[in-house]
């Protein structure tokens, strides 16, 4: 008959093996990559996923990401080659490509946040600084930002650190700079819009007079020619007037006379103080327009 202490021993047994198993075996994700220490020493690294195994008790599993990582870097003011200053907001994104490198000289994801922070502000304003603002802002901006990556990647190269990518989000004038600048480009737009308005007014007063000196003058040649027109009925009618005279005198004083009757006596209010023995009015005494011829006195006894 088996003893109740010989199947305690062999449970405890079977359960030191089962921890010593345990402790011997590790798995490595897909998107990470493990470093094995031992004592404080690395032993070994870990880059394809799947089981692994180790020194039981002894030895120490870091499991470090793959994966690429984002470095969010706080805005800074840069002053580029032509003394102007900057607010340039970056970000980088990077690898750990060297584990135990990394683990050597970081030793955390979060220690190699703050030195990348560092050597990427100091690349920024190596590149930025030997630029003017227009090639920041508008001109060579992909061409600046390879050459930060470029300087950033073979610095982080001693930390086990590869750089992906360095993109600048913006770059800008500080808030007071921009609105100076947005000061003199309203005011120089103000002026513009003055000047315009200037040259405007003076070619409208250039066709204003234009049109008034082409107006007199259209105006005297009508006047001109009204003038001549009126000459050559005036002396038509003269002739007309001398022609009928020349023809019969006593009608064309008659009909002068019946004229003067037409225009005078009209039905207003204009007065005529006349003798009854006047000129004017021969023609009521006499059909003929002759005045009446007295009779000789009768010779006195």
């Amino acid at each position: 008959m088996r003893s109740p202490v010989t199947g305690i021993v062999a449970l405890i047994a079977l359960l030191v093996v089962l921890i010593v198993v345990y402790s011997s075996v590790f798995t490595v994700q897909q998107t990470e990559q493990a470093l094995v220490v031992r004592l404080g020493e690395p032993v070994k690294v870990v880059t394809e996923p799947g089981l692994n195994f180790k020194a039981p008790f002894i030895d120490t599993v870091l499991s470090i990401d793959k994966r690429i990582l984002e470095l969010e870097n706080p805005s800074q003011e840069v002053i580029a080659s032509d003394q102007k200053r900057l607010v340039v907001d970056a970000f980088a994104r990077y690898r750990i490509k060297n584990a135990l490198r990394f683990y050597q000289s970081v030793g955390s994801i979060q220690a190699a946040n703050l030195q990348l922070t560092s050597l990427l502000n100091a690349a920024l304003r190596r590149v930025l600084g030997e630029v003017s603002f227009i090639t920041v802002v508008r001109d060579e901006r992909e061409k600046l930002m390879g050459r930060i990556r470029d300087q950033l990647d073979h610095e982080a190269d001693g930390y086990g650190i590869q750089v992906v990518d360095v993109r600048i989000r913006r770059a800008d004038l500080p808030e007071q700079n921009s609105q100076a600048v947005y000061q003199r480009m309203q005011t120089e737009r103000q002026r513009e819009a003055a000047e315009f308005r200037a040259q405007g007014g003076q070619k409208a007063q250039e066709i204003r007079s234009k049109a008034d000196r082409e107006s007199t003058v259209i105006v005297a040649e009508a006047n001109s020619q009204a003038e001549q027109t009126r000459g050559v009925g005036d002396a038509e009618r003269n002739r007309l007037f001398a022609e009928a005279y020349g023809k019969d005198a006593d009608f064309f004083a008659f009909y002068r006379s019946m004229t003067a009757y037409e225009n005078g006596l009209r039905s207003n209010d204009t007065r005529y103080l006349l003798r009854p023995d006047s000129n004017f009015f021969r023609y009521f005494a006499n059909p003929s327009g002759k005045p009446a011829v007295e009779a000789p006195a009768a010779p006195k006894p």
